[in-house]
């Protein structure tokens, strides 16, 4: 049996709250997380696995979307303590992960800090120390646009960039399901490009949302929202539209 269990998980940084949604998906053999969090989310994240009746005891594999702190921050952690499962993400994502390069998020906010106010700059210092948190690990394996990883009922590498180089997007063949990581976001009930001001290349963005479209899709889960409830394909051709404008 394959199932899908979303982890809501509630973190709160400088005063600020913010919820985002690991995935974990399993069968008979697999226990598959799809993201992880901020530095130090082991033990939200295990407890929102018991939530849903599931012990990360038997966690197998770990895929990261992309590099970003949210996504990659507690691989090391999850590493350390169950060091026999697999770490996957792109492999252009790999050297950042592997902290071999400096963060893309890191390079664009210490770029920001020399042009922003004054008054901004003790907000963005602190930014830039938070993203320094993050403690290296090691990805096992690399995949490429259009692989498909045979567990879990199959699962379908998307290559979905614009908000990061290697961003992935995962699209479950046995439920039609997609888990977009950060491609698209549910803000309100609504379908947007997820957080535009991070978006490394907004064009690639909007080609990675196009590129969702080909895809038969009766579910779609976002990091930052959760499962967005509507017309998906109406709601992915209203953000290329929207653009067009």
């Amino acid at each position: 049996m394959h199932q899908v269990h979303l982890l809501e998980i509630e973190f709160e940084n400088d005063g600020l709250k913010q919820v985002y949604t690991p995935v974990l998906i399993q069968d008979e053999h697999e226990m598959i997380l799809i993201d992880c969090g901020y530095p130090n989310s082991g033990d939200h994240l295990e407890k929102a696995a018991e939530q849903v009746g599931v012990s990360l005891s038997g966690l197998t594999r770990v895929i990261v979307t992309h590099h970003d702190l949210d996504h990659a921050g507690a691989l090391s952690g999850l590493k350390k303590k169950y060091p026999h499962i697999e770490i996957i993400a792109h492999e252009l994502e790999r050297p950042y992960i592997e902290g071999k390069k400096k963060s893309l998020r890191l390079e664009q906010a210490e770029a920001m800090l020399a042009v922003i106010k004054n008054e901004e700059k003790a907000d963005a210092e602190r930014f830039i120390s938070f993203l320094q948190t993050y403690e290296p690990a090691t990805v096992d394996r690399t995949v490429v646009a259009g692989e498909r990883l045979p567990w879990c009922g199959g699962i379908e590498i998307v290559h979905t960039p614009g908000h990061m180089p290697g961003h992935i997007s995962l699209y479950l063949l046995f439920s039609k399901t997609m888990i977009a990581g950060d491609a698209v976001v549910v803000e309100h009930g609504r379908l947007n490009i997820a957080n535009p001001q991070y978006t490394l290349d907004m064009e690639e963005a909007l080609r990675s949302v196009r590129r969702l479209l080909d895809y038969d899709i009766d579910h779609l889960i976002c990091y930052h929202g959760g499962t967005f409830h509507g017309d998906i394909k109406n709601a992915l051709k209203q953000l290329i539209q929207d653009d067009a404008l």
